[in-house]
């Protein structure tokens, strides 16, 4: 048993430090590539060879791919996502709508004049529109969803 031991204090901390920097931007670039690969395949602007294209340049050039790709295309990264969860919250929404029940009579009026009064807290709609939407509610003459409120 020639060889040496090395024990914990043979380990300097800066070294510590440089290690676990590096296996943390390591990680941080695993995330980051995963979340490409997700907005490649998500994205519906792009074509079937264009992604092909990105995955291609991604896969075989990791690093200045992934570099390149954030350059390029980082932007609508964060806009795409949150398109994403917008509507898979609004096919939750109608999911949750349909199961429960849309009521009938005075609770559907409520149920309407809420989501009127959202989409003008959005900004989407403008205080007239809102009060002619309320109006039409309230006489019973037919719902005025966001689609006819706009």
């Amino acid at each position: 048993m020639n060889g040496q031991v090395f024990l914990a204090y043979d380990y300097p901390l800066l070294s510590v430090f440089w290690s676990l920097l590096w296996f943390f931007l390591w990680i941080m670039w695993f995330i980051l590539l995963f979340r490409i690969v997700t907005d490649i395949f998500r994205d519906d602007e792009l074509g079937g060879w264009t992604k092909a294209g990105w995955m291609v340049f991604v896969i075989v050039l990791p690093f200045v791919g992934v570099l390149i790709y954030v350059i390029a295309r980082g932007r609508g990264m964060g806009r795409r996502e949150h398109a994403h969860v917008r509507a898979r919250q609004e096919e939750i929404d109608d999911y949750i709508r349909k199961t429960a029940g849309s009521g009938h009579g005075r609770s559907g009026s409520v149920d309407e004049l809420a989501r009127l009064s959202e989409i003008r807290a959005r900004g989407d709609i403008t205080e007239d529109e809102f009060r002619r939407a309320k109006e039409l509610v309230l006489s019973g003459s037919g719902p005025a969803g966001p689609k006819e409120a706009r």
